[in-house]
């Protein structure tokens, strides 16, 4: 099984305003150092420039980040114990704090590339049932062995 990880923010200004500039600039090397991590598996992309961001249909108002690790150890390492841990210190400059649940991850079998659709249900589900083994964070965490029998990993299996 691998980890996935989506996570959306409410940026303060519009993406190419003056108050974004310094997390824009900051995205080309925050994705190298995500893809150069042995733990790294896969993440969507924006387009090919190293500072697209995800387009989607969920509105302006909304930045994504997704992607999907080798394990919560990997993902864990990758945020809090890397260069990326400055990068997110800064959260605050570039977004607004949200009250409900901005983050979630959830256990894929090894191969499934997940879909941003898939992903916001994922984070629709942790807002309305909180922390289960199909939807949960770094804090109430559930192992694999949790969610591999559950049907949705079934699913993605077929």
């Amino acid at each position: 099984m691998h980890l996935a990880q989506l996570n959306v923010a409410h940026p303060r200004a519009p993406k190419d305003s003056p108050e974004l500039a310094s997390f824009i600039a900051g995205l080309d090397p925050m994705n190298r150092l995500a893809e150069a991590d042995p733990g790294f598996v896969w993440r969507l992309k924006g387009g090919d420039g190293p500072e697209d961001l995800i387009e989607h249909g969920y509105g302006d108002h909304l930045m994504i980040t997704f992607s999907v690790w080798r394990s919560r150890d990997a993902l864990w390492n990758y945020v809090y114990r890397s260069g990326h841990l400055a990068f997110l210190q800064r959260r605050r400059e570039w977004f607004l704090r949200i009250a409900e649940p901005y983050s979630v991850m959830w256990w894929i079998p090894e191969g499934h590339e997940p879909t941003l659709a898939e992903g916001m249900e994922r984070l629709e589900r942790l807002k309305a049932e909180g922390p289960t083994p199909e939807a949960f964070t770094f804090k109430d965490f559930y192992d694999s062995s949790e969610a591999a029998w559950r049907p949705a990993a079934a699913e993605a299996r077929k």
